[in-house]
Parts: C-alpha cells; sequence; structure tokens
C-alpha cells in the first residue's frame, strides 16, 4: 500500500471546496491565505493554487514558500526527477514566464499528470494536465524547518488554558491503541500522525514503530505545546469568555478545530463556514454564556449520534459532554453568579480585524439601582417637567398658588434647572457607568 504524505491528507480534506460567485466569498479559501502569511487577501477570485498547496503544507507541519507565486515552489524543499506520489508539481502557465500553477502529484499516464490541487476549475479538485506544461517536482528536506518560529509560546495563555487542559487530559486518558479508533495510537489525545506532523516528520512504514515508541513517553511540555499551538490558538479560545473558551477547547480536540467551530455555529444561529468571523462574533455576544453552552451541548451530542462508531465509544462521547458541561457552568457561577459573561465582541466593537485577539475582561458585580447617578438624573428630569402637569391629579396645586404667590417666571426657571440638573445627572451617569444594575425590594411607608 502507498504512504500518503501528511500534506497529501490535509488536501483531500478540502476536496470540493469552490470559489463563491459575486462579492461573497468561500471562508475556506480565505483560510488558504491565512495560513500562509496573507490575512489581507480576503477574495476567492485571487489566484490560490499557490496559497492551498502552502496552507496544507503548513498544516502538516512543512515550512511552505508562503508566496503566493506557484512558481516559487521550483526553489522549494529538493529536486526529485520521478514521480513520486504527493510530490509538489510545478507547471507553467501560458507564454508569461513568471506565471505557473501548483499541486500535488498523484499519477501519470503517457502524456499527462494528475494532480490534486486549487483553483483548478476554481475549486479544490483532480485535474489532468499535459506533461510538456511540467517544469519541476518537488520534495520536503529531509529535515524540515518549523513553519514559523515566532510562535506564540503555551507559556503566555491565560489561566484557563492550564485548567483547560487539565480536563482533557483527564477525559482522554493514556495510551490506546483501540483498532476501531479511527485515530489509531493514541496517548494522552495527542494521535500518532499528530505526533509525526509536530515532529516534521512522515509517518512511513520505516518510522512508524519509532515514533509510536516516542509517542508512548511524550513529554508534558510536548504535549501541553501541542495541545496550545494546534488546538487553543486556532479555535480562537483566548477571545472567548474562560466558560466558553474551556468547553470550546474540549471540542476543538475531540472533533478537530473546524469541526468545533461548526458545532459553535451551529449553536449560536449563524452558517456553519468553520470559520470564526464577524458574524459568529456578533452571534456569540448576543447570547448568555450560559445558553451557549447549552445550545453548544445539545449539538456536540447530536454530532456523536451521527458518528458511525457511536455504537462502540458513544457512552463515553455523552458522558465527557456532561462532565465538560457541568465544569463550564461551575466556572460561570465562580465569576460573581454573573451570567452574562465575557464573550467575543464584535468587529465594531473592538476596532480590529475579525481575526484580532481579544483579551477577555470580567463584569463587575452588579449594584442597586438606587445608587446609579443616570436613573436618579433620570427622576429629577421627570420630575422637574412633568410634575408640574400632573400635580393637580393627587391634590397639589402647583400651577395655581405657586405662581400667583412666586410668579410664573420662578416656576419655569425652578422647571428648566430641574430638567437642566437632572439632563447632565443622566449624561454624567451613563458615561461613567460599567456595572450593571440589580433589582431590590424597598419598601415605602406613608
Amino acid at each position: 500500500m502507498m504512504e500518503q504524505p501528511p500534506w497529501l491528507a490535509a488536501a483531500w480534506i478540502e476536496l470540493g471546496q469552490r470559489e463563491v460567485r459575486g462579492s461573497a466569498d468561500n471562508a475556506r479559501i480565505r483560510a488558504f491565505f491565512r495560513d500562509v502569511g496573507h490575512p489581507a487577501t480576503l477574495h476567492d477570485e485571487v489566484a490560490w493554487c499557490a496559497a492551498f498547496a502552502g496552507a496544507c503544507l503548513e498544516r502538516a507541519g512543512f515550512a511552505s514558500t508562503r508566496s503566493l507565486m506557484a512558481r516559487s515552489y521550483l526553489r522549494w524543499g529538493q529536486e526529485i526527477e520521478s514521480g513520486h506520489f504527493g510530490a509538489v508539481a510545478v507547471l507553467s502557465r501560458g507564454s508569461d514566464p513568471s506565471a505557473g500553477h501548483v499541486g500535488f502529484l498523484l499519477g501519470e499516464t503517457a502524456s499527462h499528470v494528475m494532480l490534486l490541487g486549487g483553483n483548478q476549475g476554481d475549486a479544490v479538485s483532480v485535474a489532468a494536465y499535459p506533461k510538456t506544461r511540467l517544469i519541476g517536482l518537488r520534495w520536503p528536506q529531509t529535515v524540515p524547518q518549523r513553519a514559523d518560529a515566532s510562535t506564540v509560546q503555551p507559556e503566555s495563555a491565560p489561566a484557563i488554558f492550564a485548567e483547560a487542559l487539565a480536563h482533557v487530559l483527564e477525559m482522554e486518558g493514556g495510551y490506546t491503541d483501540d483498532p476501531h479508533d479511527p485515530g489509531g495510537p493514541t496517548n494522552r489525545g495527542v494521535t500518532l500522525a499528530t505526533y509525526a506532523a509536530w515532529k516534521r516528520t512522515l509517518l512511513t512504514a520505516q518510522t512508524h514503530e519509532m515514533l509510536k515508541s516516542e509517542l508512548r513517553r511524550i513529554p508534558d511540555d510536548v504535549v501541553r505545546e501541542i495541545y496550545f499551538q494546534r488546538y487553543w490558538r486556532p479555535a480562537f479560545c483566548a477571545e472567548m469568555a474562560p466558560a466558553l473558551a474551556f468547553f470550546h477547547f474540549d471540542a476543538s480536540v475531540n472533533h478537530g478545530v473546524t469541526g468545533a467551530m461548526r458545532l459553535l455555529q451551529r449553536a449560536v444561529g449563524t452558517d456553519a463556514d468553520g470559520e470564526i468571523g464577524p458574524n459568529t462574533r456578533a452571534a456569540i455576544a448576543q447570547l448568555s454564556t450560559e445558553e451557549i453552552l447549552a445550545r453548544y451541548a445539545e449539538v456536540r451530542r447530536e454530532r456523536y449520534r451521527a458518528l458511525p462508531h457511536f455504537w462502540r465509544f458513544g457512552r463515553g462521547w455523552l458522558a465527557r459532554v456532561d462532565k465538560t458541561l457541568s465544569r463550564a457552568r461551575a466556572l460561570v457561577s465562580q465569576r460573581s453568579g454573573d451570567a452574562e459573561d465575557t464573550q467575543i465582541p464584535s468587529t465594531a466593537e473592538q476596532g480590529k480585524g475579525s481575526e484580532s485577539m481579544v483579551e477577555s475582561t470580567q463584569r463587575p458585580e452588579r449594584k442597586w439601582w438606587g445608587q446609579s447617578i443616570t436613573i436618579w438624573g433620570a427622576i429629577i428630569t421627570g420630575l422637574s417637567t412633568v410634575l408640574p402637569a400632573v400635580a393637580p391629579a393627587f391634590g397639589l396645586d402647583i400651577t395655581g398658588d405657586l405662581v400667583r404667590e412666586a410668579g410664573e417666571g420662578i416656576v419655569q426657571t425652578v422647571q428648566a434647572v430641574g430638567g437642566l440638573i437632572g439632563t447632565l445627572m443622566t449624561i454624567y451617569g451613563r458615561m461613567r457607568a460599567s456595572t450593571p444594575l440589580a433589582q431590590r425590594n424597598v419598601q415605602m411607608k406613608l
């Protein structure tokens, strides 16, 4: 059986992704640009074959050229002469010596090469190209380099990451190699394929046993870094309220980052495109953490029940959801009982791009409405302007004797001053307000 390189496995996942006509864009294609360092390139009409190839390499743990030029791969890795399954194939395009196309080699005939690539018929597809266009076949170096040496380290993660990681490790358990588990050999939730990609080592028949032995003894710091870099950061957990981050991180580990994002989007009622953007942020901001958690848990249960291995693992999967939900709800309660725990702000609220990382801040305790300058300002304004009109209904003749004795001008002055003071108190109170109000029973005796 021919061994599939990890970048090709990443490419197959995207098979069928297609450009969206008009002003809209396919978020999955936009993600290819982001993965190779071009977040400003937002439109899927931009030539994206090199972005797709680079994204697949990066996701498999190999450094790409991070260029949007297909011919940049003529200088990548090492040149090979014969066709390797999964090799990076570079083709010419027209008479322009700078133009080209890049994809992954699947096979060949006497006259054509078969490529799995992006932007082939405006989609990720398998297509045949004349061999006369083939100008290079490339393969990664024996010891591949890290794609990004400047990545944020787990030491910079918020405290909730440590708590969420401890929970995930408890749920995942130790080493397993269940033949019914599609993940294969797994230790502390890290699959053999994930470990191989993290080491930048191809998982082949020759390396399988060596990597499997290393996986059994995987160090704590490696486990922590893998979870932080491959799940916590890509899932945007740092942007979320602690309780939601806790639940979403567990889902990202168990369903995959993109799968968890889609489940979260289903929970909050947005299009499940697998990418947290402005619409998803706005939907999250409109719901309480408690409500999101309840919905999120239910869509996870639905997802598990639809899996073919539910008969074997279903009871454990559902128990995991219940325990994760219970612990996430406890985190909500720990934060002063505030059911409106901080959510991901909308793009407009952030004042930044939809991909910016926003640090969550905890809201303070609620206060009694009687302590609110805003409310007292509104009361004074109302009394100053409304009381003269309604007072006669309560037996108070403010506009009669008072006007005759003090003069109509004085009453108007009192009303104007009172209204001005009340309005200023309302504006000032609203500007300085930072604490939500709570109800308090008040008894009045006459």
